[in-house]
Order: C-alpha cells, then sequence, then structure tokens
C-alpha cells in the first residue's frame, strides 16, 4: 500500500513510519520543514511538502495514497492556549481527506484522545460515542466531535477508523507528558502528585503504537475505535515516586490549587483519573502490547539524561 502519513517526522509518526516500511508499505511524509523533509527521506519515505492548513494540498494527497494515517495536529498552539483553533484546523484537515477518499473503501486512520473520556472508571472503546453536554462545553470537545466525523466517513465509503492514544505514549527519546514531569520534578525539587495520588493515567510504549497504526491502516473495520493501551492505569503517585527516586527528591502530595502553580499548563490535567481499557482493540485486531511497561520505562535512564 501507498499510506501517506501526516506527522511522520513527529513523535509517534517516526516509529510508524518503520514500522509501515519494514512491512512493505510505500510511505509518503507529510513534511512543513526543510528538516523534517530531510529526516523523512533518510528514513526511506517519499516526501509531501505542507502543513495541516493547506486542506487542498491534503486531499491532493490523499487521492493519491491507498490509505491515509493522520497524526499530525497543531500540538504547539494548543499548548499555548489555542486549542480551539488546533481543532479547528484539524476538522478542517479531515474533511478534506474524507471527501477524497470518498467511495473507494481506502482506510483513514485519525489519531485522537482519550483524556477526559470518562471520569472515575475505566473507559472503553465504546464509550464517548455520543457526546455528552459536558464534552460539548469543554474545548476537547472539538477534537471528539472531529472523532465522531472520522467515524462517520464509513458512510461515504470510506475505512474510517480512530485511535485513542492515552497522555503517555513512552520511551527513550520522549520529550512529552513524562519527560516533563522529569522536568518539573527537576525545578521545583520534589516529585509532586496532587491529593493522595491515586489517580490513574493510562499510557503505551511508542513501539507499540505505531504497531497498532500499521494494524490500524491494514485491516481496521470501518468505523473503529481503538483504544493505544499498554497500561489501563498507572497511579500518579506511582509515577512520582518512580520519578522522585531517580532524582534523588521526595515524592510529596499538592492540593489542587497548588498544582496549577507547580505543574504550570499541566496543571489542570495531573489529578484527572483517565484509566482505559483496550480489550477491544486487542481482540479485533490481534494486538498485544510488548514493550515494557510506563514503570519499567522509568527505571531506565534515558529519561533522566535529558535536560
Amino acid at each position: 500500500m501507498r499510506i501517506f502519513v501526516t506527522g511522520a517526522s513527529g513523535w509517534i509518526g517516526s516509529a510508524v513510519m518503520p514500522e509501515l516500511l519494514g512491512a512493505g508499505h510505500e510511505v509518503v511524509g507529510l513534511a512543513r520543514s526543510e528538516a523534517s523533509a530531510q529526516a523523512l527521506e533518510e528514513a526511506g519515505a517519499t516526501v509531501q511538502r505542507g502543513d495541516v492548513d493547506d486542506p487542498d494540498g491534503l486531499a491532493k494527497a490523499a487521492a493519491a495514497s491507498d490509505g491515509v494515517i493522520h497524526l499530525a495536529f497543531q500540538h504547539e498552539a494548543a499548548w499555548s492556549g489555542n486549542f480551539a483553533a488546533a481543532a479547528r484546523a484539524d476538522r478542517r484537515a479531515v474533511e478534506a481527506m474524507g471527501a477524497a477518499l470518498a467511495d473507494s473503501d481506502r482506510p483513514f486512520v485519525l489519531a485522537s484522545g482519550m483524556l477526559g473520556l470518562t471520569s472515575g472508571r475505566v473507559a472503553r472503546e465504546d464509550d464517548g460515542l455520543v457526546p455528552n453536554a459536558e464534552v460539548r462545553a469543554n474545548p476537547a470537545g472539538l477534537r471528539a466531535a472531529t472523532a465522531l466525523l472520522t467515524l462517520s466517513l464509513r458512510g461515504i465509503g470510506v475505512r474510517s477508523s480512530v485511535l485513542r492514544f492515552p497522555p503517555t505514549v513512552h520511551g527513550d527519546g520522549d520529550h512529552g507528558f513524562v519527560a516533563t514531569l522529569v522536568g518539573i520534578a527537576r525545578q521545583r525539587g520534589v516529585a509532586a502528585y496532587v491529593g493522595d495520588g491515586s489517580n490513574r493515567w493510562p499510557a503505551v510504549h511508542r513501539s507499540d503504537a505505531a504497531r497498532l497504526a500499521r494494524l490500524a491502516v491494514e485491516s481496521a473495520p470501518a468505523g473503529s475505535v481503538l483504544h493505544v493501551v499498554g497500561d489501563e492505569g498507572v497511579a500518579f503517585r506511582e509515577i512520582a515516586e518512580a520519578v522522585g527516586r531517580h532524582l534523588g527528591l521526595s515524592a510529596a502530595s499538592v492540593t489542587p490549587v497548588q498544582a496549577l502553580e507547580h505543574f504550570g499548563h499541566l496543571g489542570h490535567f495531573v489529578a484527572v483519573d483517565c484509566a482505559a481499557t483496550a480489550t477491544i482493540t486487542r481482540e479485533l485486531l490481534a494486538w498485544e502490547p510488548t514493550g515494557p511497561s510506563l514503570l519499567e520505562d522509568l527505571e531506565q535512564d534515558h529519561y533522566y539524561g535529558q535536560a
């Protein structure tokens, strides 16, 4: 298959590319910079220059492919306080590529999230298919709506599926959520958690995430929701204790109000309980995570040698 991958040079995309190439697929990767283009070429992919703000270019690339994996999202804009603009750009991109694939039965795989899907119980793949008022009122609800739009593409002849990623996709080279927590602990001199730290975070190793993305584009049924989950739920206190142990720092509780100052832009998220299962996903695609768990990964040195 000739597969068009947006976000191909990102943290997850750069693992998806060799996974696809190793399975015999041709990869066309979207690159918005010269550095990204060079990295894609060196990895063995064909380069498509552009970005998610160019719906016409995305549509042409999708039309020329045998399938699409859409991993790109304007994370910089989202984290800087303009999540709504990033979500709107994402929706325009999905609309354009979905229309280009109409009546073809070709696959379209969308990367989405699971944060806030449920609270206080383990989320399943069949949760969140009908957004409630709380989700609609939340800026993140815009992204959830785009996921539902993607699922609806099966009605126009697209084999669409949604990959719900946990907040933590970990591994050597990670500069995301876990690396940020390590940096905050080092800066603050304490590895903090909120309240009793019993709130749970799902996680997956990057290699397992890449393999599931390949399986999705190859064979996920139209309208599938897939949970990219290795660890169903790791208590946040255990994460903090592992980080503190390796940095020689104590792990300590902070209040929700203190968390806003201590964790900065992550302060609103670190107390969320968002455990999730991938039981349906594993059975549907015969996917079994084989990479290290989050706590096993936190025992390695690669998270602590970074600045």
